[in-house]
C-alpha cells in the first residue's frame, strides 16, 4: 500500500531532475514553452506528464499543435506519416538520397570486379537507402518508447545546435520550434529537412511558415 500511495503522489506531482535541482512538470512546461519562438506561442503546447509514445496510448501526445496530438501514431487522420517497414522507406517517392563519387567508389571496391558506370550508381543508392530507411525506422521506434522529460531535460542541458544535429526525433522538433533558431538558419535547412523524419518535416514546415 505504501509502494502505491507513494506512486500516486509522484504522478500527482511529478518532480524531474534537472541541472542538480528537482524541476516540477509545471516549471519544465513553462520553461519549454518560453523558448518557442513568438508566432507559435500558444499554437505549440506540451502536455501530459507521466506517459510514453506508444501505440496503445491513441490520446495521449506531449506535444500538441493547434490542440492536436499531432505526434499519435494511431492517428489516420494525421498530417504526418508513419512507417512500417524499411521496405515502405525506400519505396517513398518524396525521399531522394545524395549519392556522392565516394558511395560509388565504395561499392566498385566492394564489387571486386568490373561493373558498368550505370549498374555501380544503382548499387550505391540501393546501398545508402538501406542505410537510411535503418536508421529512419530506428528513430521513428525510438520515439516511438521515449519518455517526453528525459528527451526535454536533456533538450534544456544540451546546446540548441547539438538538438538540430541530432537523431532524436523529438531533440530536432524542440528545437525547430525553439526562438534561438533564426529565420536565415531555417531557411538554409531546407535540404537537410528532406532527408529528415516526417514529423520533423511536419514541425519545419510549421516553423517556416511563420517567417
Amino acid at each position: 500500500m505504501n509502494g502505491d500511495g507513494a506512486t500516486q503522489r509522484q504522478q500527482s506531482f511529478p518532480l524531474f531532475l534537472y541541472g542538480g535541482d528537482y524541476m516540477s512538470w509545471s516549471k519544465m512546461k513553462q520553461q519549454l514553452e518560453s523558448f518557442l519562438c513568438p508566432a507559435l506561442e500558444g499554437r505549440v503546447e506540451y502536455r501530459a506528464p507521466g506517459y510514453r509514445y506508444l501505440p496503445d496510448k491513441t490520446g495521449i501526445c506531449y506535444i500538441s499543435v493547434d490542440k492536436k496530438n499531432v505526434l499519435n501514431m494511431m492517428d489516420k487522420t494525421s498530417f504526418i506519416r508513419w512507417y512500417q517497414t524499411e521496405l515502405e522507406i525506400k519505396n517513398d517517392p518524396h525521399i531522394q538520397i545524395p549519392i556522392s563519387n565516394d558511395d560509388i567508389e565504395a561499392v566498385r571496391k566492394a564489387a571486386k570486379g568490373t561493373v558498368p558506370e550505370d549498374r555501380l550508381q544503382v548499387m550505391a543508392r540501393s546501398r545508402i537507402s538501406s542505410e537510411y530507411a535503418k536508421e529512419l525506422m530506428s528513430a521513428q521506434a525510438s520515439l516511438s518508447k521515449s519518455n517526453f522529460i528525459v528527451v526535454a531535460t536533456k533538450f534544456l542541458s544540451t546546446s540548441i545546435e547539438e538538438s538540430l544535429e541530432s537523431n532524436d526525433i523529438l531533440l530536432n522538433i524542440l528545437a525547430l520550434v525553439d526562438r534561438r533558431i533564426g529565420k536565415k538558419r531555417i531557411l538554409t535547412m531546407s535540404e537537410k529537412m528532406k532527408l529528415k523524419h516526417p514529423s520533423v518535416q511536419y514541425f519545419y514546415e510549421l516553423r517556416r511558415n511563420t517567417l
